[in-house]
């Protein structure tokens, strides 16, 4: 008789409250008096920094309104985000309110720890010891309540972990603290349609990217697989209509895919599709969704020597059917990302990203200098295997 495994695990629900909807901003004065926060600050672009969308989440606000950071910059720069430190410390802020995308949610998470804990990120970030595992330094003090008020659907919203770009060192800054975690969120159709579909298209493919990588992941629980699973399912059926005649359901819905992605991935981590894309998009400044996305393929085959069991879900979860071959399952998984990609006209390969054959051997070693590499459910030894994946996916 075959001993059954069984299951063992710990599903810690962090707590967050989710407003969707036209008059969802309404709620807004309410989540700030639950918090005991007077003094909002508002973190964001300078495209939306002067919409009439953002002066509708001012009226909301009244006098809670502190005032806005609006240098928000794409990927989180660390000097853009000391500046918002800086900004919150001026207009003696009690709560933050990211409206944007990812890098108004990152770079608010950001700047409300180096108010907290200190300028130097650099010894705040994890850290790679030789020869030892890396660590995140505890970031202990308390934190200023976040809220976000999205424009994609980014997984960042519902993650503890915040990235900052270091533009001298060409590397990214990476820390992570759970009182950071948003506290409310509002997903506003008006919002969501103020954002270009290439922006909305690269977060989709984040999320939708980090949903397959946590399916495929060596933590796994039934749990996690359903919000996962979901994520997908939302995300194939919406990403052809986020600029069609419904626009603004369609993007509502792959927020919503986002957070489920988001939360998912918390207990079933990514891999080394977000270690390459982390070395890519700080070399050459490339969308992180889009690179990650057509790096699948190969990264499931990389991994498939040990993940083969996972395959049926992902190909199911992706509307290829049921089908209990892990070999067949990983084919049907793999033709229906790129037949995704291609319908919604995103890169299918690096090199249409502009990412040089000579620039792969660098990137692979960068890589290997990434939280998430560790993470990954196949062991990687050295360079030359992650370049192996690059050039096939180049």
């Amino acid at each position: 008789m075959t001993e059954q495994r069984l299951p063992s695990f710990s599903h810690v629900v962090p707590a967050i409250r989710i407003h969707c909807g036209e008059d969802c901003l309404r709620q807004l004065p309410a989540e700030l008096d639950r918090l005991g926060a007077k003094r909002a600050v508002i973190f964001c672009g300078g495209s939306i920094g002067a919409s009439l969308e953002l002066k509708q989440v001012i009226a909301a606000l009244g006098a809670r309104h502190a005032g806005t950071f609006a240098g928000v910059r794409s990927h989180s720069p660390l000097p853009a985000v000391l500046q918002g430190a800086a900004a919150l410390r001026t207009f003696e802020a009690d709560a933050v309110i990211a409206v944007g995308g990812g890098s108004a949610v990152v770079s608010a998470r950001a700047s409300s720890i180096a108010l907290a804990e200190g300028d130097n990120l650099h010894e705040l970030c994890t850290q790679f010891p030789a020869s030892k595992p890396p660590f995140s330094p505890k970031l202990s003090r308390p934190k200023l309540p976040q809220l976000v008020i999205p424009t994609t659907p980014t997984s960042a919203y519902g993650k503890a972990g915040t990235a900052v770009r270091d533009p001298v060192a060409g590397r990214r800054l990476t820390l992570f603290d759970p009182k950071t975690r948003a506290q409310a969120l509002f997903l506003h159709p008006a919002m969501a349609l103020t954002a270009p579909r290439e922006l909305v298209l690269d977060a989709a493919l984040q999320a939708f990217a980090s949903a397959v990588q946590g399916l495929e992941s060596r933590k796994h629980e039934s749990l996690a697989d359903a919000l996962l699973m979901h994520a997908l399912r939302l995300s194939v059926q919406h990403l052809p209509n986020i600029d069609g005649p419904d626009a603004a359901s369609a993007r509502l819905e792959l927020m919503q895919a986002a957070f489920l992605a988001g939360q998912g991935t918390d207990y079933a981590p990514t891999g080394i599709a977000a270690s390459l894309t982390h070395s890519i998009g700080a070399r050459f400044g490339v969308a992180n969704g889009g690179c990650n996305a057509l790096l699948l393929p190969s990264t499931l085959g990389f991994n498939s020597k040990v993940t083969l069991d996972r395959m049926p879900l992902i190909a199911e979860a992706l509307g290829a059917g049921r089908l209990s071959n892990g070999a067949e399952a990983l084919q049907a998984a793999s033709d229906a990302i790129r037949n995704l990609l291609a319908a919604i006209r995103a890169p299918q390969r690096l090199r249409d990203s502009g990412i040089t054959r000579d620039s792969l051997q660098e990137l692979a070693g960068d890589a290997m200098q990434d939280w998430f590499l560790h993470l990954n459910p196949r062991k990687v030894t050295s360079p030359d295997e992650l370049l192996g994946v690059l050039e096939a996916a180049w």
